[in-house]
């Protein structure tokens, strides 16, 4: 398969492999830790005017989603990558980081959520995902 190609196609599988992850984790959330009845989750004015009704724990699985959706995902596209894995898997990561920017921005939220999942659920994510790929294609 053509290289360019084929890392076309690994971001394209890390990004839909990584949402499937985030969006699994934010309802699983949804149900471990349910939002106040007067939010809507689907809603994002809904979400924004009831931010300041959430507790900590509510912003667990957010976080857990963005992190692990990222790590996921920039890992599924440096094992399909040829070439330089590196790329792809910080495409993707970018990709993420651009929608936890956007919920920020739209959303709003707790500076101390913000900053944590903005600094610590995308490019770190990315990079140890990266080590995991690398470290498989190493042992295979």
């Amino acid at each position: 398969m053509n290289p360019i190609l084929r890392n076309v196609l690994a971001v394209v599988a890390g990004i839909v492999i990584g949402s499937i992850v985030n969006m699994a984790l934010i309802m699983i959330g949804n149900i471990v830790f349910p939002l106040p009845e007067s939010i809507d989750p689907m809603d994002p004015e809904s979400l924004k005017a009831g931010m300041a009704l959430l507790e900590p724990k509510n912003f667990v699985f957010p976080f857990l989603a963005h992190a692990l959706g990222t790590l996921v995902g920039a890992t599924v596209a440096a094992l399909i990558a040829t070439g330089n894995i590196l790329r792809p898997a910080l495409v993707v990561a970018a990709f993420f980081l651009l929608g936890g920017i956007v919920n920020v921005v739209t959303l709003g939220g707790p500076m101390w959520f913000n900053a944590l999942d903005l600094v610590v659920a995308y490019l770190p994510m990315a990079w140890l995902g990266i080590r995991i790929a690398d470290r498989k294609n190493t042992n295979a």
